[in-house]
């Protein structure tokens, strides 16, 4: 079961790179000074990457805690 512990800990980190680079993304987008119709675009198409990230990060520690309650 130790291995389940490392694959879940691979899918965690998956998914805070994930999150790192959607806050990068939004970050990036405020500093161009776009107007407010182009910035929500752009802010709705991170939207469901943030969701997805936060999602696989969650699956992830719940498959390091599946491991860790099976060893």
């Amino acid at each position: 079961m130790e291995a389940l512990i490392w694959i879940g800990a691979a899918i965690t980190l998956a998914g805070l790179a994930g999150l790192v680079w959607c806050i990068a993304t939004v970050a990036k987008a405020k500093r161009a000074g776009l107007s407010d119709d182009a910035l929500r675009q752009r802010l709705q198409k991170v939207v469901a990457l943030n969701l997805g990230a936060l999602g696989l990060s969650t699956i992830g520690l719940m498959t390091v805690i599946i491991g860790i309650f099976l060893k």
